[in-house]
């Protein structure tokens, strides 16, 4: 079973990888062009012992350009995590650098996975493309991203649907809600906190903290994402990847300071642009729950 990885040198697309090749029968062909936040330096370290692996294959190549038909022969599964990262940093100039990553590498190799037999096309997309949201969410509900980064991703989806419409490729939809772990970008809440904690700095929530989140942990996410490639019934599907309990930020900086014995001050500051006052963020879509619990990988 071939599979091709995009954003392979990611927090998620690490730990992506890793997961299906605990399955034997998997070879991994994984890009990754070291764009956004993380410095090149972390994201090669997530690759460290991948490149270790005899069933995969790192390719460093310019999304923009590369020739995706190369990379997708005799594949049968695409995993699409490549893109530009990030809420705040979306705004001004840096807005073509998401068009380009998000948008336009998204179409390019869409373009390409139609002239492909492949068995599913997964494409991964957030939570910001529901924008501000009251009550639990679900994948029908209403999709109003509130910031540009939230808006390329959404248009993401639609090519997906688009190109399933008219061409067949076999899309699936799945949007990570707040995930933390071993490999957070830097630039991430969980990882600003605690590293702000630990060095006896203050804390900065853009809002009142009531906002809730729906934290879920790396590897949750990635054995949730992993199951969908084997999964029947999902193609066309959007699936919500998230927990089951939310959490108001100043409750859960409370639990990290008291495992981390210090206490430090948080401040509170006016909302960003962009930024989303949640009061609550998990699926309710039971169909999608059931149809990947079917053969979730142990």
């Amino acid at each position: 079973m071939k599979i091709l990885v995009t954003g392979c040198g990611g927090f998620i697309g690490s730990h992506l990888c890793e997961k299906l090749l605990e399955n034997h029968n998997v070879n991994i062909v994984g890009i990754d062009t070291f764009i956004g936040p993380t410095p090149e330096s972390i994201s090669r370290q997530n690759l460290k012992n991948l490149l270790l692996h005899p069933r995969f294959r790192f390719v460093e190549e310019n999304l923009e350009t590369i020739n995706w038909e190369a990379y997708l022969q005799d594949v049968e599964y695409v995993y699409h995590l490549a893109g530009m990262p990030g809420v705040r940093s979306s705004w001004g100039s840096d807005f073509q650098k998401y068009v380009i990553n998000n948008i336009d590498v998204t179409q390019r190799l869409l373009e390409a996975s139609k002239h492909v037999p492949l068995k599913k096309f997964i494409y991964s997309s957030t939570s910001s493309v529901y924008g501000e949201t009251v009550g639990k969410v679900s994948e029908n509900a209403r999709t109003e991203p509130l910031s540009p980064y939230g808006i390329t991703k959404l248009t993401g989806e639609h090519l997906c649907h688009v190109y399933r419409k008219s061409f067949g490729v076999p899309t699936v939809i799945v949007r990570y809600f707040t995930v933390y772990g071993p490999r957070q970008r830097s630039d991430m809440a969980f990882h600003r906190f605690i590293k702000n904690i630990i060095q006896g700095k203050p804390i900065t929530i853009f809002g009142d903290g009531s906002q809730t989140r729906d934290f879920t942990f790396v590897h949750d996410c990635v054995k949730a994402t992993a199951s969908v490639l084997y999964a029947d019934g999902v193609i066309g599907e959007i699936i919500n990847i998230g927990g089951k309990e939310r959490a108001p930020y100043w409750i859960s900086l409370r639990k990290w300071r008291n495992l981390l014995v210090i206490r430090r001050k948080w401040f509170l500051r006016k909302k960003q642009s962009g930024s989303r006052s949640i009061r609550g963020r998990i699926s309710t879509k039971q169909k999608n729950c059931s149809l990947i619990s079917q053969k979730l990988i142990s």
